[in-house]
């Protein structure tokens, strides 16, 4: 997460959307066809920046709303897509995990402008943090990026204790989240904007990974439809179930992440 000259200048801290989505990344064997498979689904766009070798970010409509890090080969990690928090501290917030029952996979390291780290709950469900300067503005970047992204767990009113405790949600943190019960769901607002929701259902011990806890991202898009034909041409598949107001997608490397139409924001 690197400032690029082309950002907007309403780049703002983490510590004012404390326990918000901020941002989401990729981690990718083959970073080209990554690349070509996303530009031709979701019409992103990519740029280098100074972070790393391997690391490349996606624009969509000029605004940087997703990063691609091929690099899931050399740290040995899973190709899938990952939500990261913002946190006023990436050390407290490690150090909460950590005391709660969650583990720490990669950080803190430092990414100037800030400081990022990887963690999984208690469940096994994998998910980052950043303290720092935001890629853009928050409110920029959520009107781009994602429509949400859902935690699918075993249970999801003890994840969100852990979460919650983990990234402030509900407390007196100036930009916390706020927490909502919808039916048996868990719903998390930040500035009245549904920004995550965590449902019961996954199995811990499940052997196929999209029943285990998970992060699912959910990114919209003007034509469902659309992009699935373009998933199955760049050599994707889709999951049963797809309808033309939501799909879930996976790409050739199985990266899995959900297309909402833009009419369910």
């Amino acid at each position: 997460m690197n400032r690029d000259a082309t950002l907007r200048s309403d780049v703002i801290s983490s510590h004012a959307v404390v326990g918000a989505p901020c941002w989401v990344s990729l981690t990718a064997r083959d970073q080209d066809a990554a690349e070509g498979f996303y530009q031709a689904v979701l019409g992103w766009r990519f740029r280098t920046v100074k972070l790393m070798d391997r690391f490349r970010v996606a624009y969509a409509e000029g605004v940087p709303v997703a990063g691609i890090a091929a690099v899931a080969s050399m740290w040995q990690m899973a190709v899938a897509w990952t939500p990261y928090f913002a946190v006023a501290s990436a050390d407290e917030a490690v150090a909460r995990g950590q005391e709660r029952g969650g583990t720490t996979a990669v950080g803190p390291i430092a990414f100037p402008p800030g400081r990022a780290a990887l963690l999984a709950d208690r469940d096994g469900a994998v998910f980052g943090i950043w303290e720092g300067q935001l890629v853009t503005g928050w409110e920029t970047w959520r009107r781009a990026a994602p429509a949400f992204v859902r935690l699918h767990t075993r249970d999801a009113f003890d994840a969100a204790m852990f979460y919650g405790e983990v990234l402030e949600w509900a407390t007196a943190e100036p930009g916390c989240c706020e927490v909502h019960y919808d039916g048996d769901d868990v719903v998390l607002r930040s500035d009245g904007d549904v920004v995550a929701r965590i449902h019961s259902g996954a199995v811990e011990a499940a052997p196929d990974p999209t029943i285990r806890p998970h992060w699912q991202v959910h990114f919209a898009v003007t034509d469902v439809e659309a992009c699935v034909r373009a998933a199955l041409a760049h050599g994707g598949t889709v999951q049963e179930g797809a309808s033309s107001v939501e799909a879930v997608l996976r790409d050739p490397d199985g990266a899995q992440f959900t297309v909402t139409s833009e009419k369910r924001r």
